[in-house]
């Protein structure tokens, strides 16, 4: 169980929600945050019932990380590549030559929305019913962001032919039930809000559709509880049960599509959007939904997590934020404390080496790695590096999917080479040393 708040961080905590319901005018809003697995504080405002993290409201494009998620298996047993065209696993759209991998971070181009009339307020039909032609691919590939409703539900479509099943029952074996989701459903089941839209200028609501999208519902069909958006947080946090390999997550998280439109720096990785808010790097997703919004994000640095949900079309503040920061602010993560490791490579090959006459430096870092970044005080290229298959592979940075190769007189890194003194004439320096050596 996590460990509750403190009474004081409750109080913050709760003030801020309670300002986001009154000033956002939500019928009701539910909140809280996550650690060690799971809640660590909650609470409920306006017209919910108790118990306030039990009643589901819809979650919106959260639904698409859960569908990325179930492309993501798909990926690590071997049943598709991120770089296969879509043709090859869905024919017959006009994205056939995009690949998997575009169009789960919004890079393929496809329109924003499916056609027809508004999906998130009009039942859906089958791939067939929506009738895709040419003009619903609007951008080149790979040429920018291009959020698209379209795009994900053309992935719950090709994760329902892989499986054999309904995108439904290929969510609920393949996320829900491993992660102990119960009370999310692809329908209201249970103690359910009621979505509504506030009047802009009066305090009257009107109640919102709610229907089955079809073949759209991979992008936004999913209601839950707060209490099951608190598990989806912790999943994120990296307590992936049986359901992801904590390194295909971390794979999410790397940004891919940046949204230039956004204030600040947003980004997209595969089904996650990735923020950087006040100096914090933040990954989950927003929802909404006629009559609903919802909002699952954590600090994968912090181990902290925060999650929302209102039945109210517009106009809440986006509170997840918010209570991130107040967490952080008033109970700090105390990191675990240092201890000795012992170094991935010898001893010999570490320290400072020079690209020219730049010097470099390359140590070992936690978890078996190695780290090739700048002196201290000086600005540079960083990556973090891993070794699979015996080999040493950038994770991060300009050296991302690179090979460090280590020899005792130089490093060699996508033809640039390193060595222990600047430009030694006894390395293979690209383009050889001058014979005279260096000179007044």
């Amino acid at each position: 169980m996590p460990e509750p708040v403190l009474p004081a961080t409750a109080r913050t905590l709760l003030a801020r929600v309670a300002r986001a319901q009154a000033d956002g005018r939500a019928p009701s809003l539910v909140a809280g945050v996550v650690r060690d697995g799971g809640l660590a504080w909650s609470a409920g405002r306006g017209d919910v019932p108790e118990p306030h993290a039990d009643v589901q409201y819809r979650l919106g494009s959260i639904s698409k990380t859960v569908t990325a998620v179930l492309v993501m298996r798909l990926r690590d047993e071997g049943r598709l590549s991120l770089d296969d065209p879509l043709e090859r696993h869905l024919p017959g759209t006009p994205l056939g030559e995009r690949t998997v991998g575009q169009v789960l971070s919004h890079l393929a181009g496809a329109s924003a929305e499916s056609p027809g009339g508004w999906w998130e307020r009009v039942p859906g039909g089958s791939l067939a019913d929506l009738g895709l032609a040419d003009d619903h691919v609007v951008l080149g590939a790979a040429r920018r962001f291009h959020y698209s409703n379209l795009g994900f539900g053309l992935l719950g479509e090709l994760v329902a032919r892989q499986r054999g099943s309904s995108w439904e029952d290929a969510v609920r074996t393949g996320v829900l039930s491993p992660l102990g989701m119960s009370r999310t459903t692809p329908r209201p089941s249970g103690a359910a809000a009621q979505g509504q839209a506030v009047h802009p200028w009066a305090d009257v609501v009107l109640p919102e559709p709610e229907h089955h999208a079809g073949v759209m519902a991979a992008a936004g069909q999913l209601w839950a509880t707060l209490a099951d958006l608190g598990r989806f947080a912790a999943f994120l946090l990296g307590d992936t049960a049986d359901v992801l390999d904590p390194a295909t997550l971390e794979e999410m998280t790397e940004p891919a599509g940046v949204d230039s439109s956004a204030p600040g720096w947003s980004a997209y990785g595969l089904g996650l959007q990735v923020m950087r808010v006040d100096g914090r790097t933040l990954v989950g997703h927003g929802g909404s939904m006629p009559g609903f919004l919802a909002g699952v994000f954590v600090d994968r640095d912090e181990r902290t997590g925060a999650v929302s949900l209102a039945n109210a079309t517009a106009g809440v503040d986006p509170v997840v934020f918010g209570l991130l920061s107040d967490l952080r602010a008033a109970e700090p993560r105390i990191v675990e404390p240092w201890s000795p490791s012992p170094s991935p490579v010898p001893l010999t090959a570490l320290g400072v080496w020079f690209w020219g006459v730049s010097p470099v430096v390359l140590r070992a870092v936690a978890g078996g790695r190695l780290h090739l970044g700048p002196l201290p005080g000086r600005g540079g290229r960083a990556s973090r590096f891993e070794q699979r298959d015996g080999r040493w592979v950038g994770l991060d940075g300009y050296y991302a999917g690179e090979t460090l190769r280590i020899a005792e007189d130089h490093l060699d890194l996508g033809t640039f080479i390193f060595t222990r003194t600047p430009y030694d004439p006894a390395a293979p320096v690209p383009g050889g040393v001058d014979e005279a050596g260096w000179r007044p």
